[in-house]
């Protein structure tokens, strides 16, 4: 993690009554950290919150949230979900980061840093899943899952932004979203068919397959796909494949 120890350290000896030493390397941080860890806990006495305390110091010091989440959360275990919240609540822009230094340490499970952080800024839901399948691609459906219940309405957002990063679990990314909410298929289908058109069968295929038994959301699914440009031919085979009625493909593709 990189640290510009002269920001946090110079400034924060102004609150303690120190003098700044010319301290480098490991020595540098290890001081800038007793530092912080000394300030957090005037600040949390003061306010009797620890994530009053972050977001008052993230506030002022943007450009230090990386550290100042890392050194809070050791301190405050427990109080994660308040740490989480108050820092990205403080600097969206450091979302990323946040999550992926939550994740490192392990405060809690992945999804469940998912959920805090798009609940503490949904406007950054791309970023957020992003970071977590780079950390723990081995959760990704839960991933999905999660981001795709929290901010139903980002959807197709979040399946663009994974299926993007990890092109090779495209069913799995559209099979979780569509089990997780069903009514977004037809959304994460368009977005999928814009940037992999070229995959027609498996959007189409899987998004009928995951909607089986709700036939307008089957219907849906196949005019958005035909609207995306799949021929009434290769639709008919793909949604039959994936279970559809033969009546919902010629009602998908009948002129409007």
């Amino acid at each position: 993690m990189k640290r510009s120890c002269g920001c946090i350290l110079g400034t924060l000896m102004l609150f303690t009554g120190n003098n700044a030493l010319a301290i480098e390397n490991n020595a540098a941080v290890e001081t800038e950290n007793k530092v912080l860890q000394g300030f957090i806990k005037r600040q949390v006495s003061q306010s009797m919150s620890v994530g009053r305390a972050v977001r008052s110091i993230t506030s002022h010091y943007p450009q230090e949230a990386e550290t100042i989440v890392s050194v809070a959360l050791d301190m405050y275990p427990d109080d994660y979900r308040e740490i989480i919240h108050a820092a990205i609540s403080a600097q969206p822009t450091a979302t990323s980061k946040i999550v992926q230094i939550a994740i490192d340490k392990e405060v809690s499970s992945c999804p469940n840093i998912v959920q805090l952080a798009i609940e503490a800024d949904p406007s950054y839901v791309d970023f957020v899943v992003g970071a977590a399948a780079d950390s723990s691609p081995d959760e990704l459906k839960d991933i999905v899952r999660v981001a795709v219940l929290t901010e139903p309405d980002s959807a197709d957002t979040i399946v663009q932004t994974l299926t993007e990063e990890h092109p090779n679990e495209l069913v799995d990314i559209l099979t979780s979203a569509i089990q997780a909410v069903p009514v977004v298929g037809e959304y994460v289908v368009n977005a999928l068919l814009a940037i992999f058109p070229e995959k027609a069968e498996d959007v189409v295929t899987t998004a009928v397959r995951e909607s089986a038994g709700q036939r307008e959301q089957v219907r849906k699914i196949l005019e958005t796909a035909h609207q995306a440009g799949v021929e009434s031919e290769k639709l008919k085979e793909y949604a039959l494949n994936g279970g559809a009625h033969e009546d919902d493909v010629k009602e998908a593709v009948a002129p409007k």
